[in-house]
């Protein structure tokens, strides 16, 4: 008994170790708190002779079988991506890029799994991660996957979505979600123009979906802050159209103005602004020619820091990828925040967790998304520069 006492003690300090993850770039978690122990529970009697004397002699019942282990092909987390999908493959190969050089960086710590699926199947997917034993699930990544997942109302394990429901409706349990969504970009700005202290603004803003979504979560923040019914015009590429709306926005007294037009559209919309301050989304560090960027002085946006300041502390020694387009880029800094996300989950659900991400400052809410926070950039003599405070 003594002899083995002394292994047992010898080897707990090599257990506590090999547990515990790296402190440069592991997420700020705090654990939600675990049930307390009644006071009428009565105190553990050890084993041995004192408790055959608390039977009267009588032989002590055998102690139950323990649990049987995790079957051996089990994987800690496991990322659900449509590799397969024409349209979505390689938004995809992205993501898994940078999950996994996230996963590389960890020394293998956690044991992951990439499963890959075809357009619109992702419950084949997360049906093989329950089979392989996944603590948490990564995906979907596309909008309409995660519809189909949450309708097939199907119990899931612990899950970090990569996309958000379109209908505003809440997670089910166990489910987080983590999005480059543009919604929170118009938020961002409509809290820092606020604070920059406008009082009046314009929103310009086209008819494609995805630009409506843009100015509805900047104008709800604006109200949200306290700042009034924003003046709204409607983006038309026609020249008689800009024309007037050069007019219109002469003669409207604003202190600030969104324009919630494609990237390819705001060199072509911003001459007709004139020297209002301007904001915009990233889409605008899309694919933009200097050229282009030259007409577009002082013009603000939210970038991830995976591209504004890639030597950020925790990002530095990540490799970068070999992309040129600034949306794969994006996709691939998702990747890597992913896999930290998912790995703090696979201890339990956290109460909070905070953590500088290479795709901003994200913290856990109340609705189990994380909201996102970027870093205001501007153009400058054709080149994308840091905004400087105001």
């Amino acid at each position: 008994m003594r002899a083995l006492i002394v292994v047992t003690l010898l080897a707990l300090p090599a257990f506590s170790a090999a547990q515990t993850p790296a402190a440069s770039d592991a997420p700020t978690v705090q654990a939600a708190d675990a049930p307390s122990a009644s006071a009428d529970t009565p105190p553990a009697v050890p084993a041995g002779d004192s408790a055959n004397d608390a039977a009267g002699g009588a032989v002590a019942a055998p102690a139950p079988p323990p649990p049987p282990p995790p079957p051996a092909e089990a994987f800690t987390i496991v990322l659900v991506l449509p590799l397969e999908s024409a349209a979505y493959g390689r938004a995809a190969e992205a993501v898994r890029a940078g999950f996994l050089a996230a996963a590389d960086a960890d020394a293998g710590k956690t044991r992951t799994r990439v499963i890959s699926h075809a357009d619109g199947n992702p419950l084949t997917g997360f049906a093989e991660a329950r089979k392989l034993g996944a603590r948490v699930v990564v995906g979907p990544l596309v909008r309409d996957d995660l519809r189909a997942l949450l309708a097939a109302d199907t119990e899931l394990p612990t899950t970090l979505a990569l996309n958000q429901p379109d209908d505003g409706a809440a997670l089910p349990a166990r489910v987080y979600a983590l999005t480059l969504a543009i919604e929170a970009e118009g938020r961002q700005l409509a809290r820092l123009v606020r604070a920059q202290g406008a009082q009046t603004v314009g929103v310009v803003s086209a008819d494609a979906v995805l630009q409506k979504r843009f100015a509805s979560a900047f104008v709800g923040e604006w109200i949200l802050q306290g700042g009034g019914p924003p003046e709204t015009f409607r983006f038309d590429r026609a020249p008689e159209l800009l024309t007037q709306l050069r007019k219109d926005l002469g003669r409207t007294p604003i202190d600030a103005v969104l324009l919630a037009v494609d990237g390819a559209d705001v060199a072509l919309l911003k001459p007709f602004v004139g020297t209002v301050p301007s904001y915009t989304s990233s889409q605008v560090n899309d694919r933009m020619q200097l050229e282009s960027q030259r007409d577009l002085d002082d013009l603000q946006f939210v970038e991830l820091p995976w591209l504004a300041d890639p030597t950020q502390a925790g990002l530095g020694g990540l490799p970068r990828g070999t992309y040129t387009n600034a949306s794969l880029q994006r996709l691939y800094a998702l990747g890597i925040d992913a896999f930290r996300i998912a790995r703090a989950l696979v201890d339990g659900p956290p109460a909070t967790m905070e953590i500088d991400g290479a795709t901003g400052h994200l913290t856990l809410e109340s609705s189990r998304s994380f909201a996102r926070e970027g870093q205001l950039m501007r153009l400058r003599g054709g080149q994308v520069e840091a905004a400087p405070p105001r």
